[in-house]
């Protein structure tokens, strides 16, 4: 099992989803987390003896800036938002927010974390990204996959520029998950259960993955000490 005792760390989204599940699991291997989110109401309950919620809008840079002052050791950029759409249908104004969300926000709370990392001799970084992105074309979902390939891109770049430093930086590509942001772009076309299906039929696995099963490789990611600069991909078989 990995121990996170002594660590300090931040997620971001952590009020449901993979965000949720990841804090419970970096609090279950010993790290002491700080889970924020947009979402004060779906950060009730979270808290704990390992647990501190706080409120965060990451598109708000003088409140990611504030960050600086406690000594974070991991940080899992979960935040994030999915368009539908092909590039013809793609607005600049939602091409700008996935922008802003998925790739800017992550970029300042890097920034805010590296030089206390490189202080303290070491640290670790996990960016969400996903395997619509450079790993997968996958249709209607051009703002997403611009902005998740984005992602790949930051984390290859900060990892080459940071590895002297002992510092980790990993990318995670999920396929399919069951979160609430699934639920209701399930529900958004009007058949649920026809959406549902299709989804799980591109999953050769033969089923959507879980929160947990994204947590599980956070802590690891979070532990790997020989890690760095990589994408890892976790979507039941959809990118063979």
């Amino acid at each position: 099992m990995i121990d996170l005792s002594e660590k300090i760390a931040l997620v971001t989204a952590a009020a449901q989803g993979i965000g949720r599940a990841s804090v419970l699991a970096l609090a279950n291997a010993g790290a002491r987390v700080i889970a924020t989110d947009v979402n004060e109401r779906g950060l009730e309950g979270l808290a704990g003896e390992r647990i501190e919620t706080r409120l965060l809008d990451v598109l708000d840079k003088r409140a990611v800036a504030a960050l600086s002052a406690d000594p974070i050791d991991i940080l899992f950029n979960c935040a994030g938002v999915v368009h539908g759409g092909t590039v013809l249908e793609c607005s600049d104004a939602d091409l700008d927010f996935a922008w802003r969300l998925n790739v800017a926000a992550m970029v300042d709370t890097c920034r805010t974390v590296l030089p206390g990392m490189v202080a303290r001799g070491g640290g670790a970084i996990i960016n969400m990204s996903s395997v619509a992105s450079s790993v997968k074309g996958v249709p209607n979902r051009f703002a997403y996959s611009v902005t998740k390939a984005a992602v790949i891109g930051l984390t290859k770049s900060i990892a080459a520029d940071f590895v002297g430093s002992n510092i980790r930086v990993t990318a995670i590509c999920p396929g399919t998950v069951e979160t609430p942001s699934l639920q209701e772009r399930l529900a958004a076309g009007g058949d649920y259960d026809g959406a549902r299906a299709a989804f799980i039929a591109r999953q050769p696995i033969g089923r959507i993955g879980t929160p947990e099963e994204i947590a599980e490789l956070v802590v690891y990611l979070a532990g790997a000490t020989y890690t760095t600069g990589q994408v890892h991909i976790i979507d039941g078989g959809w990118a063979i």
